[in-house]
């Protein structure tokens, strides 16, 4: 029998897969028995294009090799994509057409859009240079909300509990804090710009060389920060509410399963509304440290 609190176990239920998790019943649809729904794969058995492995066990267990496989969290992150796209045009047609908007759904997207451009991005960046990048925040937010709110419904996921998803969320967010930097400083004066200005004898002026390495060093793990955070608050959630309900499946063959039972779905219940204020906390920490960083780059010390 399987241990339902092994760790390897409970991390198979929040990782990537080339499957989705549903009840027996409908796993039997694609002709199994054993609640897994598979993805249809263009390529039978992909060869791996890129294999990497950097010596140290828990990050090479993270990093798949690239190949053409099609996960669940692809599935889900192009779900996310295509629900915000057909929500804002037609947002965006209303707006154009009728000019103020009607509507409790309406008026909450509005809403979550101002609110980022008037309280995350203007602040962040400054109001003169904060409306060239707040369509970028806009698509950020709402992309990472999606993928996050797609985590609460059951036998999906949550893409941004992947490192591959908020890697490159963040791989995007530093390609636009250096490019816009550059843009703004030239490509030059934004890496001179990373060394505060100091007045130092010239017998000390070599430490500029370190602070620079310091600072160079500083872009590059806020930004490793900026996926590994939420990459853990959204895993790291997922995996209470599977052990929550693994409490059920430990006691399903004893009595015990009667008192365990509802123990453990007002627990996952009770977590699962945390979990709604974590998703879109967590969408705004992304999107306001994204906006700080643009901001330092174009507004440097």
């Amino acid at each position: 029998m399987a241990d339902h609190f092994d760790s390897a176990h409970l991390i198979g239920h929040v990782k990537d897969a080339t499957h989705f998790e549903v009840p027996r019943a409908l796993g039997g649809l694609d002709g199994r028995p054993d609640g897994y729904l598979d993805i249809p794969q263009l390529v039978e058995h992909p060869e791996p294009i890129i294999s990497l492995q950097t010596g140290f066990a828990p990050i090479d267990e993270m990093i798949e090799p690239l190949d053409l496989k099609v996960t669940k969290f692809m599935v889900l992150e192009v779900v996310a994509a295509v629900v915000a796209i057909a929500l804002f045009t037609m947002l965006a047609q209303r707006i154009s057409k009728v000019g103020a908007i009607k509507g409790r759904l309406w008026n909450l997207l509005e809403t979550m859009l101002v609110f980022i451009r008037d309280e995350v991005a203007r602040p962040a960046i400054g109001k003169h240079d904060a409306d060239r990048f707040v369509p970028f925040l806009w698509t950020v937010f709402i992309f990472v909300l999606g993928c996050n709110l797609l985590g609460m419904v059951p036998w999906l996921g949550s893409p941004t509990g992947a490192l591959a998803t908020t890697g490159a969320m963040a791989l995007i967010t530093f390609v636009t804090v250096v490019g816009s930097g550059m843009k703004k400083l030239g490509p030059i004066g934004f890496w001179i710009a990373q060394v505060p200005h100091m007045e130092l004898p010239a017998v000390m002026a070599p430490m500029k060389f370190g602070i620079f390495l310091i600072e160079v060093l500083a872009l590059f793990i806020k930004h490793f920060v900026l996926a590994v955070r939420l990459l853990a608050n959204m895993m790291a959630g997922h995996l209470v509410l599977a052990v929550l309900i693994a409490f059920i499946a430990a006691a399903w063959n004893s009595w015990a399963v009667y008192v365990v039972s509802p123990a453990s779905i007002l627990g996952a219940t009770a977590f699962s509304l945390l979990e709604l204020f974590v998703a879109f906390l967590q969408a705004y920490i992304f999107t306001f440290l994204a906006a700080l960083f643009i901001g330092s780059a174009v507004h440097p010390h």
